[in-house]
């Protein structure tokens, strides 16, 4: 079986990105709740003809006679679902946040790189959660604890954080789930208390549903973009770097505080002209901005042996260099290794794309690299 996976390109022009599903599978429970069932009326109003409502909570296989059939079939599929008690309790997620919330689980695009690869299991189904009010509740209880922004001398103006987008893109679900945009007005109401605030990336740019909603600069948008080489070659499904860009001029300049997550950095031929002209898109795109709070994150493509086999599996002609023996490993604390840019690769890269970003965007803060 081939599936096609659409090119990025780097023209900023035409309608913004949005993501329909072919089919939605829609459980008893999460037809039950309100939420659900406005996700519902956004699907049928997207012209989703395959809405499937199920008698129970289960949800049937989406197995294909091939790890690539199987795959297609996910991704054509969206489940409405209600978030266990497992998914509802929030974990600590450094270096970006303090806490994860999951709005979903699962993302349409089709980068070839996919974080997701090696931390979901079974076929990579995008399920969106009806109970969205048991999702933000936890909140309000959490305002004042975590250790990566909270009462940090440098980042504790954003409060307690809860980063959304760790196992899914929300803004390229936002059109057919509203559950961005009603987070986001929530929390900047002051719904779930003082102190708090929301952060997601994204690669897609119709971001029309979050400006003018009342934000109180409780959420920061941070698009994720890349040199043109990876663009181009790996983030099928996507809206082109510029347009993120411009969705990103949007919403600062409707008071958001706003970020590029720079990832995955990888060493390509020509990369640091490529990602000095990515900086300079960058600066160009919120340029005449006044007062833009401006964050960056930088982040080095790396994989697990478990991720690459899943990754090899849905694009097995893929040119994404997934050979350990041209990477270092990194351990963690609970004993998993990581396929790393060797050290002095590393070194390379961090010095160029941290003097280019302080040489194109003086104003901004880079929060971290990794």
């Amino acid at each position: 079986m081939t599936l096609t996976i659409p090119d990025d390109s780097l023209e900023a022009d035409g309608p913004p990105r949005t993501w329909a599903p072919r089919h939605v599978l829609v459980t008893r429970s999460a037809a039950e709740r309100e939420h659900g069932r406005r996700i519902v009326e956004r699907c049928e109003a997207a012209g989703v003809d395959d809405i499937r409502l199920l008698d129970g909570d289960r949800l049937p296989s989406l197995r294909g006679d091939s790890e690539r059939e199987t795959y297609a079939r996910a991704k054509r599929t969206l489940a409405v679902v209600v978030a266990p008690p497992s998914q509802l309790k929030p974990q600590p997620i450094p270096p970006s946040a303090d806490w994860r919330l999951d709005l979903a689980k699962g993302c349409p695009a089709h980068c070839q790189y996919c974080y997701l690869a090696g931390s979901l299991q079974g076929p990579p189904i995008t399920r969106v959660y009806a109970n969205l009010d048991d999702v933000l509740a936890p909140i309000a209880g959490l305002a004042g604890q975590g250790t990566v922004t909270t009462g940090d001398a440098e980042r504790g103006d954003e409060g307690t954080t809860f980063e959304l987008s760790c196992y899914t893109d929300p803004l390229g679900l936002e059109s057919v789930t509203g559950s961005l945009s009603t987070a986001i007005a929530r929390v900047g109401r002051g719904e779930h208390g003082d102190g708090v605030g929301l952060r997601f990336t994204t690669k897609y740019d119709d971001a029309t549903a979050l400006v003018g909603l009342p934000h109180g600069g409780r959420t920061r948008m941070r698009v994720s973009v890349n040199s043109a080489a990876v663009a181009r070659r790996f983030e099928g499904g996507t809206a082109s770097v510029a347009a993120r860009l411009a969705a990103l001029r949007a919403v600062a300049s409707d008071g958001y505080p706003v970020g590029l997550t720079v990832a995955p950095v990888m060493p390509l031929p020509g990369w640091q002209d490529e990602y000095a002209a990515l900086l300079d898109d960058a600066a160009a795109a919120l340029a005449g901005v006044p007062g833009v709070d401006l964050t960056v994150e930088l982040i080095t493509h790396r994989f697990t042996e478990a991720s690459r086999k899943v990754l090899l599996s849905w694009y097995p002609g893929t040119r994404l260099d997934l050979d350990e023996s041209h990477r270092t490993q990194k351990r963690s604390k609970f004993g998993g290794v990581k396929y790393v840019y060797p050290t002095d690769v590393m070194r390379d890269m961090r010095d160029v794309l941290t003097t280019q970003v302080a040489r194109s965007l003086p104003q901004a803060r880079v929060l971290y690299w990794t």
